[in-house]
């Protein structure tokens, strides 16, 4: 690796702690908040640091007229139906299934790759899909418990997330579109503040009385800036230049060190159980994850960073 590369890795990997690091401190935040008020929140504080600071980067915030309607469209793809699935889904998984769901986003993406955009899937491709599938299924299952039923993955909260993952999928779709014409912190900007919009009506009718009856203290007021901060801001401002540098196909094999990375936080943070069972599920879908990647680099085009 080049001295001149080194940083460039550094930001990846600190990106991707962050993301991972998200799908704990929202556990943290659920103590207190329901999903919707976190999500608000979250866009919220998001919109006007990314408001404030993409301005001083001398990065245009200026959209076309006639892509305002992708952009409505690129926010309601995510964050608001990945974050209403992400977020209501996290109320009941662990936030390591949580994580290793939301890493089979790169997998996913590929179809409509296949299909649409002509993209090619070598056999190495198909058996990374069908290895993290056998992952997936492996997490979900739990003796006594059977399909969907395990504690750390009841069936409703597994098609919550992955109604989040299909939800990313279609964003991959649409950023297409915006990416070569647009910074990828305008495209973040855009989208943090339109998905606050989304948000703030669902947030009245059904939060806002929740909202006022919670009195902040530190542990919920930390939670919530550092999930925002850390992984709606810095983590997408660390991962642009990566991107930039390295390209999309090399960056995206860093998301494979999420799931790594909320199992070993949620063992030391929130206590959650590392059983043999998750080891095993968590190493063939980074295993599938990895395989996924062999030969694609060539074949795969733009797809914008997804937010835990």
């Amino acid at each position: 690796m080049k001295r001149t590369h080194a940083h460039i890795y550094l930001f990846a990997v600190l990106s991707m702690c962050f993301w991972a690091m998200s799908f704990v401190w929202v556990k943290i935040v659920y103590k207190y908040y329901e999903p919707l008020t976190t999500i608000t929140l979250r866009l919220l504080i998001a919109s006007l640091l990314l408001w404030t600071i993409v301005p001083l980067l001398r990065i245009p915030l200026k959209i076309r007229r006639e892509d305002i309607g992708w952009f409505l469209l690129l926010a309601f793809s995510e964050p608001f139906c990945y974050f209403l699935g992400e977020a209501f889904g996290m109320k009941y998984v662990s936030s390591t299934v949580g994580a290793i769901i939301i890493s089979t986003i790169p997998l996913f993406v590929l179809i409509p790759g296949m299909l649409f955009f002509k993209e090619r899937l070598s056999l190495m491709n198909i058996v990374g899909v069908i290895v993290s599938f056998g992952g997936i299924v492996t997490m979900m299952y739990t003796s006594g418990y059977g399909f969907g039923g395990s504690p750390d993955a009841p069936l409703h909260g597994v098609l919550l997330m992955f109604f989040a993952v299909l939800s990313a999928v279609g964003y991959s779709m649409l950023i297409k579109r915006l990416a070569d014409r647009y910074h990828a912190a305008t495209l973040v900007a855009w989208q943090s503040f339109l998905g606050a919009l989304y948000f703030l009506p669902l947030f009245y009718l059904f939060d806002y009385a929740k909202f006022r009856a919670v009195t902040p203290n530190a542990e919920l007021i930390g939670a919530v800036l550092t999930l925002t901060v850390f992984a709606s801001v810095l983590a997408f401002l660390l991962y642009i230049p990566v991107i930039q540098r390295i390209g999309i196909a090399k960056a995206n094999v860093f998301a494979n060190l999420i799931p790594v990375m909320t199992a070993v936080f949620s063992y030391f943070i929130l206590a959650e159980a590392f059983t043999l069972r998750k080891v095993v599920g968590m190493a063939l879908v980074i295993g599938g994850l990895f395989l996924s990647e062999i030969n694609l680099h060539k074949n795969r085009s733009s797809e914008a960073p997804n937010e835990p």
